[in-house]
């Protein structure tokens, strides 16, 4: 309440709306969980055969690499988003402008995918 005895709904809702970051430890469980789904999905993958869609009986089978293609695609995304969202302090701190801050993120964007696909190597 403001000295005259209303509420100051503005400052209210800043407070409540303000940004929280999420601790580092549910951060890093969710890293680890992308990444082991990220692995199970390419290991899915290796082991199926494209020498299989010859026979029309086997083309009730692709759901299945169809969908570790899709959760392993995703799964990496998030990672990738997740690892560079991390770095967004110092990327905004090193930025003068918004285009700046842009090509930081998708230049360190990125270098995320890269590391992530030379993980998968």
């Amino acid at each position: 309440m403001s000295s005259e005895g209303t509420f100051d709904i503005e400052t209210m809702l800043r407070q409540a709306f303000a940004p929280v970051d999420p601790p580092e430890e549910l951060q890093l469980r969710l890293e680890g969980t992308l990444g082991s789904l990220i692995e199970m999905a390419a290991d899915e993958l290796e082991t199926w055969e494209l020498s299989t869609l010859g026979d029309p009986k086997n083309w009730a089978r692709l759901g299945r690499p169809a969908l570790a293609a899709v959760v392993g695609s995703g799964a990496a995304v998030g990672l990738v988003v997740l690892r560079t969202r991390r770095q967004r302090h110092r990327r905004r701190a090193q930025s003068s402008n918004v285009a700046e801050l842009a090509l930081r993120t998708l230049r360190d964007g990125g270098r995320e995918a890269r590391r992530l696909l030379d993980d998968l190597r």
